[in-house]
């Protein structure tokens, strides 16, 4: 028997949705089609965002320039310096204590010149300053989000006398003066604790002190963002199927939290890094002969009129550091708010 020609007409455009060749001289459009519909991650969206802001790039490239300094300072300063703790009497005018020559004794030998007095390579201890400020900024900024975002997310998700307790700590520990806590504890520290000696052991206490200063900046940032997800649809379903409550604080509340923890983190940085300066700068830093941008413009108190360059150098460099850092924080921080217009 025939079949009706309905269902024949059915069967055919059944073919051709299965995937039955078209009709000679229909256009494909599956690949306009594929292109229209394809999905991007949040990530990816912020990435492509990012890519736009020239300012953020132009941060973040000196930013990691800065990163491999630090990392290669030995093989940089092998190839273009002299050991950092090197006295170069010859560079220096007996009478005056000021580098030989015009701008700070720069020639090609020393290619920022020579500290007064000592003749230590300016080139070398910058580079080696490098690694104290980054790692001093970086460890410290670690700390403070570990500890600010587990704070922070038990006081928002479980709320009520957690919340008061976490919250009034966080009170006190910003109007605490850590400059002064700082400094009287660095001034009681022994040489040698947990294996530790010299400047191993200021760098530690300085890690620790501006990470717990640091804490309840991002502990807050991280509780009302938690206050404020917690009622969500998906962390009801979660609770209704069963999920516990380390269950949803791990796998629902801690992934939507990541991109205001990373832009906080990213503006953090070159504040530990002032922080850091400003405390070698007041002698609560690393100890001497340790090269450190902050110690470095605290010596060049006394010369700076005899030898500005030996003040403007180290200056330059916590300047440009601070500000990469901060051009690739506002750019990270654009593009990851949704709500931005970059």
């Amino acid at each position: 028997m025939t079949a009706p020609l309905h269902e024949t007409s059915a069967g055919e455009a059944t073919a051709t949705v299965d995937g039955a060749p078209d009709a000679p001289g229909t256009p494909d459009k599956s690949g306009a089609a594929g292109k229209a519909i394809e999905g991007r991650s949040p990530w990816k969206i912020a990435w492509t965002r990012l890519k736009r802001d020239k300012l953020a790039l132009a941060g973040a490239f000196v930013v990691i320039f800065l990163i491999l300094v630090a990392i290669f300072a030995p093989v940089i300063v092998g190839l273009l310096g002299h050991p950092p703790d090197e006295f170069h009497e010859d560079q220096i005018d007996p009478l005056f204590g000021t580098p030989i020559g015009s701008w700070g004794g720069i020639n090609g030998d020393f290619l920022l010149g020579v500290e007064p007095v000592n003749g230590r390579d300016v080139f070398s201890r910058i580079v080696y300053g490098a690694r104290i400020s980054l790692l001093v900024a970086f460890l410290a900024a670690v700390f403070a989000v570990f500890l600010g975002t587990i704070l922070g997310i038990i006081a928002g998700y479980f709320g009520g006398w957690i919340d008061a307790a976490l919250s009034r700590v966080m009170d006190v520990m910003l109007a605490f003066p850590q400059l002064l806590f700082t400094i009287a504890l660095v001034s009681v520290l022994p040489n040698e604790l947990l294996g530790l000696d010299g400047s191993g052991v200021r760098i530690a206490a300085l890690v620790l002190v501006i990470g717990f200063f640091g804490w309840p900046y991002v502990g807050r940032i991280v509780r009302g963002q938690t206050l404020s997800l917690r009622n969500r649809e998906y962390v009801e379903a979660a609770q209704s199927l069963g999920a516990g409550r380390f269950y949803i604080l791990r796998r629902e509340l801690l992934p939507n939290l990541i991109a205001p923890i990373t832009v906080y983190a990213t503006l953090m940085i070159p504040t530990n890094i002032l922080t850091e300066a400003a405390l070698s700068f007041l002698g609560a830093g690393v100890k001497p002969p340790t090269a450190s941008w902050g110690q470095m413009l605290s010596t060049a108190i006394t010369t700076y009129e005899s030898d500005p360059l030996f003040m403007v150098i180290p200056g330059l460099a916590i300047f440009i550091t601070v500000l990469a850092f901060n051009l690739f924080g506002d750019g990270v921080r654009d593009a990851l708010d949704p709500k931005g217009s970059r």
